[in-house]
């Protein structure tokens, strides 16, 4: 694997997404934050990303460290790495700023950056959020919302079709 340095003006620390948000809590514009993988990015994650944009000002990406991604998903994921996934997250011009959290949980860095906004798949309910995160962000009065789900549309559905794709 060829190891270039990715320039990624949009990959912030956790420090420098605060100042951000600050500048467009300043300038009166609201932002949303999301979180997940994003390990290979198909059609339902845009969809699921530009339905979350339409919701505010600026979207911020929480990414998954490659770490959690191995917890959540198992040891042969993510197929690329998180500077990967955040270079390809950042070239979308719906996306703002990433960063990467390398915490099981995103509390610390809801109440931190307080967004006016949190989305997350419709596969998700209110009952299914980590009750941490759902207490963070009702403390920093963040509105929830869930958005519409693009049925057929996995990185697990994509990875078998690739692996099927390379047996023929």
């Amino acid at each position: 694997m060829v190891n270039l340095p990715l320039e990624n003006p949009k990959l912030l620390s956790l420090a420098a997404a605060v100042a951000r948000r600050a500048e467009l809590r300043a300038a009166c514009k609201k932002v949303v934050l999301t979180n997940g993988v994003f390990d290979l990015l198909h059609t339902g994650h845009l969809y699921y990303l530009l339905q979350a944009r339409a919701q505010g000002d600026a979207l911020f990406i929480a990414l998954n460290a490659d770490a959690s991604v191995r917890a959540l998903k198992g040891p042969l994921r993510p197929v690329q790495s998180e500077e990967q996934r955040a270079y390809a997250l950042a070239a979308l011009a719906c996306i703002d700023a990433v960063f990467i959290f390398r915490t099981p949980r995103l509390d610390a860095e809801i109440r931190v950056l307080a967004p006016d906004v949190y989305c997350k798949a419709g596969d998700y309910a209110l009952e299914k959020l980590d009750s941490g995160e759902r207490a963070a962000l009702e403390s920093v009065g963040a509105r929830i919302e869930f958005m519409p789900f693009l049925a057929g549309f996995s990185t697990t559905a994509l990875i078998a079709r690739i692996k099927a794709a390379g047996e023929v």
